[in-house]
């Protein structure tokens, strides 16, 4: 048998020198085996990203009105879509209030998120021209389809997050709080090889201070820069091998 630690997903720079290294093991029951550590990631020297291969061509035949009318949504052409998926969050209140500066159709999943925003907006479910439409329970295949028909997707943990980035439309992440205070440095990381690879855009102001990291405003990036910039990365990342197909030549090859 081949032994692999898949890891945890990270942009720091240890991922990538650690990727594919051995671990003997010397003692306990694996002794005499060998385990392998297997880092996904957003290079070429990393583990890649699950993505599957139907999923451009899935992506390509999706009509993003259709769909909304499909779950209840009606919007107008001039509103801006933004999708919602957080945890509890101190800065949303903030949020709302730069959302609702101009036309606005706000998809809220249904859960934490979808409580947090009926509290803050009250019945009316509306802010200046904000208006918010909390989501029924999707499916995985389904809530892709949110962040296809958004023009601005607030994400969360590890599995929207990469689905944002297959979107390919702008994405802003809330990391996992930890105690010690490791989520800093992994979204700093993140942030810091996104602007490298896409451009420049500096995603750290806003996404530092969505996560509470940095108490300066909320402002969204100038929606242009931002949109070109994420096209970018989804195109660096699209580049790439898929995860499931690294994984699979890795352990053929060490068999």
């Amino acid at each position: 048998p081949v032994w692999v630690n898949l890891e945890y997903l990270s942009a720091e720079a240890y991922a990538e020198r650690s990727h594919g290294l051995p671990s003997p093991q010397l003692s306990g029951p694996g002794t005499g085996l060998t385990k392998w550590f297997f880092y996904p990631g957003f290079s070429h020297g990393s583990g890649g990203l699950i993505r599957e291969a139907d999923l451009l061509q899935r992506q390509r035949a999706f009509d993003a009105s259709d769909w909304l009318r499909s779950v209840g949504v009606e919007h107008t052409p001039h509103e801006r879509v933004v999708s919602l998926f957080c945890y509890a969050n101190s800065r949303l209140p903030e949020l709302l209030d730069v959302l609702a500066t101009e036309p606005t159709l706000l998809l809220v999943a249904a859960g934490g998120a979808a409580q947090q925003v009926t509290a803050l907006l009250g019945p009316t479910l509306r802010r200046g021209a904000l208006h918010a439409k909390p989501l029924p329970w999707l499916t995985q295949v389904d809530y892709d389809k949110v962040l296809w028909a958004s023009d601005i997707n607030f994400v969360r943990g590890e599995d929207s997050f990469v689905r944002a980035q297959w979107a390919g439309v702008p994405f802003a992440w809330q990391i996992y709080p930890q105690q010690d205070g490791a989520h800093a440095a992994k979204l700093q990381a993140f942030c810091a090889l996104f602007a490298a690879t896409a451009g420049g855009l500096d995603l750290w102001p806003l996404w530092s201070a969505w996560n509470s990291l940095t108490a300066q405003p909320l402002q969204l990036p100038p929606a242009q820069a931002w949109r070109a910039a994420s096209q970018k990365w989804r195109a660096h990342l699209l580049a790439q091998r898929d995860l499931t197909s690294r994984l699979h030549d890795f352990a053929v090859e060490r068999r």
